[in-house]
């Protein structure tokens, strides 16, 4: 796993290296200078440094910042690699910016701001997602879809019924990741390396600068169990995500194999041409989206991996970004645009519902409420009846009556009590869907109602980021006022 917090790149593999754990560019610098900024400042306020050591300090911090900004290569996050140059800057007492500290704190706090970072930018990707599966569920939700079990086709529903089950599925993911956002963004900061330190810093006034929602507080935990635990949390969520994102592009890349697919992308740059048959269409995106969760998913048992079996204290798990986001990025922001491109035949989906048997659950249900014919009489009568059309080779509603009546007095020894236009009705797809009484089901009224809640949803997690981010935003805020004014 790479310490480089990148949206662009690809995770790849740290190393052997054990002081790689303390180094890291991109963002980890950025949060060590936070981390800085925020130690002086209350290391003034609690009047652990004088007033001119503070400015002294900070006035170091300033010029490294700056001398950073313009540097060309990727810089270390490790704090001995800072602090020689801190001092070259700011004299021999600018070390007492590290008083009641250690690297271990330092890395754990900027572990928790890389992650909360990630899952932010993450999140904000999976709503994004979940609101193209919205919007394309909402002009479907009277397209009659197969749907399968066994891969084999099992039931009609509504491509609008299918997609909100995705949804449904990604809003828990959602969730999860709310969730351990709020166990995430503890601050560790102040513990040292397991038991604190003889001088009295004030770890909440750390929390607050660096928008933390409060501590660890347990010193030995925030070091050494809390780091594992936590960014397993989104380790979790993320390969959970990676599973059911996986699921919907094998179901995609399924219709592909038939001559007539009825669900396809549109073509452009989700699809590609063959470069030998000129024919073919290949759905690149939808393999990417493949091959990339299995990755995505490897990356996150990696995870698990690292820190199983491993004493408390141990580098294993000390890396200053410990759940890169690159990968994660890119199945999301792949997921949204293959929902965006996906082009539905509703004709062909239809016809490809009335050429199977899929409707003949209806039959036993039917006879069940309007003859009280027990349930399994009614199924051995609507298999008998498949087994009769399949062996002719035509479809249910090709099969003339009277070969239903007689295959049902066969069955039973009873007269079919079911007129032709019942059983008509009954055994269309339409019906099929637009009967169901259930929770959940594909009917219009309870597909509305799934819509709206969705879409409430979605819109509760933006609002959930927006004030997430503005939180943090409003500390850095607080932190560069506080921080300026120790300089004058």
């Amino acid at each position: 796993m790479t310490n480089r917090h990148d949206s662009a790149s690809v995770p790849t593999s740290s190393g052997t290296d054990v002081n790689a754990a303390f180094r890291g560019g991109g963002r980890s610098v950025e949060f060590l200078d936070r981390i800085n900024k925020a130690s002086v400042v209350m290391l003034r306020e609690t009047a652990l440094v004088t007033p001119a050591l503070a400015a002294q300090i900070a006035r170091g911090i300033a010029t490294l910042i700056a001398e950073d900004g313009a540097a060309p290569v990727r810089l270390s996050a490790d704090y001995l690699d800072y602090e020689p140059r801190l001092i070259a800057v700011a004299g021999a007492e600018a070390s007492r910016l590290h008083t009641g500290r250690s690297r271990q704190d330092i890395a754990g706090t900027i572990a928790r701001m890389n992650l909360r970072d990630g899952l932010l930018r993450e999140l904000q990707a999976l709503v994004d997602a979940r609101t193209a599966l919205i919007a394309l569920a909402a002009q479907h939700v009277d397209t009659i879809i197969p749907a399968y079990t066994h891969g084999v086709q099992a039931q009609p529903t509504t491509f609008a019924h299918y997609l909100l089950a995705f949804a449904s599925a990604l809003t828990r993911q959602a969730e999860r990741m709310r969730e351990a956002y709020a166990r995430i963004n503890r601050s560790p900061l102040g513990a040292a390396a397991l038991a604190t330190s003889s001088f009295a810093l004030d770890r909440a006034r750390l929390a607050f600068l660096l928008g933390f929602d409060g501590l660890i507080e347990n010193a030995y935990d925030a070091n050494h169990l809390a780091p594992v635990d936590s960014w397993l949390d989104l380790a979790g969520a993320l390969a959970i995500a990676a599973v059911e994102i996986g699921q919907f592009a094998q179901d995609l890349h399924a219709q592909y194999a038939d001559p007539t697919p009825w669900i396809l992308l549109a073509s452009g740059k989700l699809t590609g041409t063959s470069s030998i048959m000129p024919q073919k269409r290949n759905p690149a995106a939808l393999e990417q989206l493949r091959a990339q969760c299995t990755l995505l998913l490897g990356d996150m048992q990696t995870a698990f991996l690292v820190a199983h079996n491993v004493r408390t204290g141990m580098f294993d798990y000390r890396t200053y970004d410990p759940i890169p986001c690159a990968r994660a990025l890119q199945v999301l922001v792949l997921l949204r645009q293959v929902i965006e491109g996906i082009v539905v035949d509703r004709a062909r989906a239809l016809a490809e519902v009335r050429a199977d048997y899929s409707t003949t659950t209806e039959i036993a249900d039917a006879l069940l409420q309007r003859a009280g014919v027990p349930f399994r009489q009614g199924h051995h009568f609507a298999s008998a009846l498949t087994d009769y059309g399949r062996t002719r080779r035509i479809t249910l509603d090709a099969i003339a009556f009277a070969e239903v009546r007689r295959i049902y007095q066969e069955q039973s020894g009873q007269a079919l009590p079911l007129a032709e236009a019942e059983f008509k009705e009954v055994i269309s797809a339409e019906y099929m869907i637009h009967a169901r009484r259930g929770v959940g089901g594909p009917q219009h009224a309870e597909v509305e109602r799934m819509l709206a809640d969705e879409s409430t949803r979605c819109d509760e997690d933006r609002a959930w980021l927006g004030l997430s981010c503005g939180k943090l935003a409003r500390a850095d805020e607080a932190l560069e006022q506080v921080f300026g004014a120790l300089m004058h």
